[in-house]
């Protein structure tokens, strides 16, 4: 007896289970499938509390989910959007192949959206609705390799002309007119929404979009609607971590505003996604564990009367023991190699195709190209409730493509095609374009007036208007309050000693009792809010908890007890950075997606930001997202005790390499109030693309009262703290520069100098060498390209003009920070820069910053050779402070240590 009679005979009672079987059909077909179910869910509970082991098995057959009798019908004219489809096709294969006929390489992908034209063209057609007076819209996050396809509908929409797609990955040459090659807001700000072509970023921003949607309306900032997210995405990409990293998430809060849709054609970039596997059962597995309804849509419905006739199930066994790099094999090499490798594995199946033809084989699709199949799948989607959907949609990567890379391991780089592919692919999909056009390639258009013109502009007309498109700037008005408001934090502490992270906590608050602006703040956590002063927010605006809170805190007798509620406002989004990051960002965009204007703060360890979660803070700025991000227990040598990983010497040099990221790191608690009462009204009343990145520190000092004027200088990053006065003739002065909790170092080292040594020095407080290094390099930028005008001073070279003796500058970061500006400091004034190069060490304040050389006897030091460099004092008085300060000249270098 052979593997398959083991398998359909080893029931010890084929009769009585048979009697079994009917029983559940007849309650099937009387009372329907849920009461089966339920049945069943009662079976197996009485059979494990007999002390039955029955393990749950996460998977089901290799079938689609939703039979044939229960398929939803779908409406339209079926034939006419197959036209539409093929006229999508032929264009998005057009615009990548001109491009890459034309000098310069420009690339693109062909075979991603060739898998999936179906799967867009039916949410195009029937499901996803746009903003409308009537309705807030959908949003669809849309696979970034794909993007020629959504240029191709455009075009045919007339939204994007001829010339436009010419202009493929051509932004610079187009001036403006350019079409970018993935989905990028920044490039393209009244037509994408989200940036997803980082792999692995779309799939996390929308699990978090569709919490703060729920969010939005739970605190009744926006009515409860139906619109949904839907995310679409590669099977190979869900190798990546952010992919599946938050799926929980969304299972656990019952997410049902939210429809992932994965393209399931079976390759990665260059090969199988699990040649030795099935990714479909496997993604099943996970997303069902998760707490997901999961639809497959494996075969389309020419495979229907096959697996009607399966009666004993040896093709669904067939189906199940066949791994995805035999199914890519029968794709590519056709219909009788499929008859032999495949149906030809038992005599039941190959029976089963004996009267078709090898071609009739080959045409026996694939779940994710009838759009039947998939019209059924979206409908059971968005009629799901209380749980996410994830639709899992097998394909056939390069679909169409014929030899030149159907199903083929090389077919993702596929982005040139000669002159009989392409003539396969217009014979294949009988697009109207005569032989003699064929070597140029056309674009093909019927025209406005054409019936499939007319008929997609109808179907969008009816479903809100035209996709994708984005709103520039939300219709809320919101006024920020003015500097006065935060009095509590420009006003000097006194005797009492507080950390940059409380005085930012305070502003928080401040914001909070705005009664326009105060709603709208959203404070966000990873975890560790106590770290950073912030329970008094528990009790005071609570923590977002979709369901409300469902016991009794540990702390309920405290006055700052743990607080949840289904109209929190704050989010703690667990111990995930990226999870804080991409809710940050639903926050952040909600003036767009939304037309909901609002302020998250989302507060963290800063090592742990731009360094883990720096892709996303990129994506961030391409989707013009505004908000404030707020390093915590920032710099090398503050956060002591915790570390090498923990301590971040260079977060200000990442921030300061995404163009609309505004970062500073304040020392005094006026210098945070001036500093948030300029980013909430540059983002919320004057609506700028830009977000803000606060270092905050958790070291207790006094802080000074705000001084007179110099709220302009904070801002564009630098200011004179301390005027030594005037200077006598010959005496030596220094120019000291300083940042967050060094400053406090710079200032003890002017008392050393002028103490020990009789040297004056001007203190300078630099909340941002980053915004000073791109106020240099735009003013010298200008100079250069226009040398017959009056020439543009740099804000930093104004300043220090006109002061004497050299400058130093001593930061808690690596010494790149504070160079940024060695271009644009005057002529003959010499610039010494300390910092904390190196690894992080686990010590006191005291002792972090004597072995990074940045405490105020290294600076005093630094600054007494300068002088001597300068001839101002002598190489005595430079050897005088090593010894006086116990300096040791053979120290090793930290950077290497």
């Amino acid at each position: 007896m052979d593997q398959l009679d083991d398998m359909l005979h080893q029931d010890p009672d084929p009769t009585e289970t048979q009697e079994w079987v009917e029983s559940l059909s007849a309650v099937i077909d009387r009372e329907g499938t849920e009461r089966a179910h339920f049945l069943l869910e009662k079976l197996v509970d009485s059979t494990r509390r007999s002390g039955g082991y029955l393990p749950f098995d996460p998977t089901t057959e290799y079938v689609n989910t939703i039979p044939p009798h229960l398929e939803a019908k779908m409406p339209g004219d079926a034939a006419m959007e197959w036209r539409i489809r093929t006229l999508i096709r032929w264009n998005a294969m057009a615009t990548v192949v001109r491009a890459n006929r034309k000098p310069g390489e420009l690339g693109g992908h062909i075979a991603s959206f060739a898998s999936s034209a179906t799967l867009y063209d039916v949410g195009f057609n029937h499901f996803w609705r746009a903003p409308s007076a009537d309705h807030p819209g959908d949003l669809v996050f849309h696979q970034g390799h794909s993007s020629p396809g959504i240029y191709a509908r455009s075009f045919l929409e007339g939204r994007i002309a001829e010339e436009q797609l010419d202009l493929f990955r051509m932004e610079v040459a187009g001036h403006g007119r350019g079409l970018s090659s993935y989905p990028h807001p920044w490039l393209m700000p009244d037509y994408w929404q989200v940036p997803t072509v980082s792999m692995g970023l779309g799939p996390i921003q929308a699990i978090y979009q569709a919490q703060f949607w729920k969010y939005l309306e739970h605190r009744g900032l926006m009515p409860k609607t139906d619109r949904k997210i839907w995310c679409f995405m590669g099977d190979g990409e869900t190798d990546e971590p952010e992919s599946l990293g938050a799926i929980s998430l969304a299972g656990r809060e019952g997410l049902d505003n939210l429809i992932f849709v994965i393209n399931c054609n079976l390759q990665r970039l260059d090969g199988p996604v699990r040649g030795n596997g099935k990714i479909i059962q496997e993604l099943e597995g996970v997303f069902r564990g998760a707490g997901w309804n999961a639809i497959k849509v494996v075969w389309g419905s020419y495979w229907d009367p096959l697996l009607a006739r399966d009666k004993n199930g040896v093709l669904r066994k067939l189906m199940m023991e066949t791994i995805d790099g035999e199914y890519q094999a029968c794709k590519a090499f056709g219909g009788a190699y499929t008859r032999e490798h495949f149906f030809g594995k038992y005599p039941e199946t190959r029976e089963m195709v004996a009267n078709l033809s090898d071609d009739d084989i080959w045409r026996l699709n694939r779940g994710g190209h009838d759009p039947h199949k998939v019209y059924a799948a979206y409908h059971a989607a968005v009629n799901t409730q209380g749980m996410p959907t994830v639709i899992l949609a097998k394909t056939v990567k390069g679909y169409g493509m014929g030899a030149a890379g159907e199903s083929q391991n090389p077919t993702h780089q596929q982005k040139k095609l000669d002159d009989e592919a392409v003539r396969h692919f217009r014979d294949r999909f009988n697009i109207p374009v005569s032989d003699e056009k064929l070597k140029d390639v056309p674009y093909y258009n019927p025209g406005k007036d054409s019936p499939e013109v007319q008929y997609m502009l109808e179907r969008r007309k009816a479903l809100g208007g035209a996709l994708p498109q984005r709103r520039r700037h939300t219709d809320v008005k919101l006024k920020a309050p003015e500097l006065p408001a935060f009095e509590q934090i420009t006003k000097g502490t006194g005797d009492r000693e507080i950390s940059t992270t409380m005085a930012l906590v305070r502003g928080m608050n401040l914001l909070l009792r705005d009664k326009a602006i105060g709603p709208r703040v959203v404070p966000i956590v990873a975890d560790e809010a106590r770290t950073f002063g912030m329970e008094g927010m528990f009790r005071q605006i609570g923590i977002y908890a979709p369901f409300g809170q469902k016991y009794r805190p540990q702390d309920a007798d405290q006055l700052l007890y743990y607080r949840e509620d289904q109209k929190g406002q704050v989010l703690q989004e667990g111990i995930s950075e990226a999870g804080g990051m991409a809710a940050w960002m639903a926050a952040a965009t909600s003036y767009s997606i939304s037309n909901q204007p609002m302020l998250p703060f989302f507060i963290y360890y800063s090592m742990f930001g731009f360094q883990r979660i720096g892709d996303l803070a990129w994506a961030a700025g391409d989707m013009r997202s505004r908000g404030f991000l707020i390093g915590g227990t920032a710099g090398r040598t503050t956060l002591n005790g915790e570390g090498l990983q923990h301590e971040d010497g260079h977060s200000h040099l990442l921030a300061g390499a995404i163009p609309n990221v505004r970062a500073y790191d304040p020392t005094f608690s006026y210098e945070v109030a001036v500093i948030l009462q300029d980013g909430t009204r540059r983002m919320l009343e004057d609506q700028e693309d830009v977000y803000y990145y606060l270092t905050v520190m958790n070291e207790n000092y006094s802080h000074p009262d705000l001084p007179l004027g110099v709220e302009e200088g904070i801002v564009k990053g630098m200011y004179l703290f301390k005027d030594a006065g005037k200077a006598k003739k010959g005496e030596p002065r220094v120019q000291l520069l300083g940042s967050g909790t060094i400053l406090r170092e710079v200032i003890a080292a002017a008392q050393l100098l002028e103490k020990d040594f009789g040297v004056s020095a001007d203190i300078w407080s630099v909340p941002s060498f980053s915004e000073l290094r791109r106020d240099g390099f735009d003013a010298e930028r200008w100079n250069r390209l226009h040398p017959e005008a009056e020439q543009r001073v740099p804000f930093v070279t104004g300043l220090l003009q006109g002061h004497q003796g050299p400058a130093i500058a001593a930061t808690d970061y690596v010494r790149e920070y504070a160079d940024q500006v060695r271009a644009f400091i005057p002529d003959g004034m010499r610039y010494t820069v300390l910092g904390t190069d190196g690894f992080g060490r686990s010590d006191t304040r005291e002792h972090l910053r004597g072995f990074f050389e940045v405490d105020r006897y290294w600076i005093a030091h630094a600054a007494l050779a300068a002088l001597a460099k300068d001839g101002k004092v002598n190489a005595k008085d430079v050897a005088r402070a090593i010894r006086e300060y116990k300096l040791d000249p053979d120290k090793p270098n930290p950077l290497n240590v």
